[in-house]
């Protein structure tokens, strides 16, 4: 040592004072200290001084490196050191001194933790292959071709355009056979109801009618069909709206039901906007259909049907139709609509022949009442 240290405060003066005097090379003690260790120094036991191994005490300020204490188990016997090693280091607290726990906090993302979702951000891509963080010039190498391609955007595009024709032709079909018939049918009752308020109130007599205007009620048992008649065939007027059309314009200009002679023509939609003439394939020989007009009830028989027929065949309205089976003037019916379903391409016609014509005074015909 190189410190200085006080003087001794001895008798005689620190030059003087001989060793054996001070105690240096020893006394009566030096002796117990020879008879302890043994031999020169005197025996030493071992075992009795030294049971446990020497730990230094924990300084938490100590720049010393030093082994942590094994954590305890569930039945507080030691961990292995592998698992210790792995908790601590997740999440128990850094071993080390000071700077050993700033670089751990560091890693971490700050001392108190805070950063550690911006270092994660922030950490540069890497390979997957060798696990090293890509360069500049190969990150953007891989986002270019991380980005799609013109082929690849057209075929998204055409894809998309393809998706958004099949939503709306399912809209336009929802529209045509579902909504169309019931916006259809609601005009068609409303304009029934009309029909039968005006003639309990007397507002409407038989006459001349203008195009779209209702005149009478058809019915149909068999189908339980019940539509107003309303005169002409214009489909944004009349067969649009669920009614029936009557051929009552030049050049397809047919009879009224109340003619001495002649065939009553009538049109209406078979499938979309009410369809009231849908099932009139189903018609057979016998069947009745009635017309309701303000004073009179007509009952016509089914005589025949033709299934199909060019749109053209206006003979079909004749006085006297060609392949209805009659064979002179009479007091005839003549049904038309589209077949086959869901199209226009030919027509279906049913023919019917009256067999009774009954004053509303005397009540409802057998026809409606059965």
């Amino acid at each position: 040592m190189t410190a200085l240290r006080p003087e001794r405060k001895t008798d005689a003066s620190y030059g003087d004072q001989s060793y054996e005097a001070s105690g240096a090379l020893g006394d009566g003690d030096g002796d117990r200290y020879g008879e302890a260790y043994g031999g020169p120094y005197g025996p030493y036991d071992y075992d009795e001084r030294h049971e446990e191994p020497f730990r230094p005490a924990r300084d938490d300020e100590t720049m010393a490196l030093r082994i942590p204490d094994a954590p305890l188990g569930p039945e507080s016997e030691p961990i292995r050191a592998s698992a210790a090693s792995a908790a601590s280091s997740a999440t128990g607290p850094t071993v080390g001194g000071r700077a050993a726990r700033r670089k751990a906090a560091k890693r971490r993302g700050g001392r108190h933790g805070g950063g550690r979702e911006a270092t994660t951000a922030e950490t540069p891509p890497e390979d997957a292959g060798s696990g090293r963080p890509l360069s500049r010039v190969e990150a953007r190498r891989q986002a270019r071709l991380r980005k799609a391609s013109p082929a690849v955007i057209a075929s998204r595009v055409i894809g998309e355009a393809f998706i958004t024709t099949g939503v709306l032709m399912l809209l336009f079909v929802t529209y045509q056979l579902w909504w169309t018939n019931i916006r259809a049918q609601a005009q068609a009752g409303s304009e029934t109801h009309q029909l039968q308020n005006d003639w309990a109130s007397g507002k409407r007599n038989p006459g001349v009618f203008a195009p779209g205007q209702g005149f009478a009620i058809l019915h149909i048992p068999k189908l339980d069909v019940v539509a107003p008649i309303a005169e002409g065939v214009s489909t944004e007027k009349v067969l649009n709206k669920g009614m029936v059309g009557h051929y009552g314009e030049a050049p397809l200009k047919t009879a009224m039901p109340d003619a001495k002679t002649g065939n009553f023509g009538l049109a209406a939609h078979r499938n979309t906007h009410g369809e009231p003439f849908r099932y009139i394939n189903k018609l057979k020989p016998g069947d009745a259909i009635v017309v309701e007009e303000q004073d009179t009830y007509f009952v016509y028989k089914v005589t025949s049907t033709l299934p199909m027929t060019s749109p053209g065949n206006t003979g079909v309205l004749s006085p006297v139709p060609p392949g209805s089976g009659f064979t002179e003037p009479g007091r005839y019916i003549t049904l038309t609509t589209c077949t086959p379903e869901f199209t226009s391409k030919y027509r279906l016609v049913v023919w019917g022949k009256m067999v009774e014509e009954r004053p509303r005074a005397k009540g409802k015909p057998d026809a409606l009442i059965e």
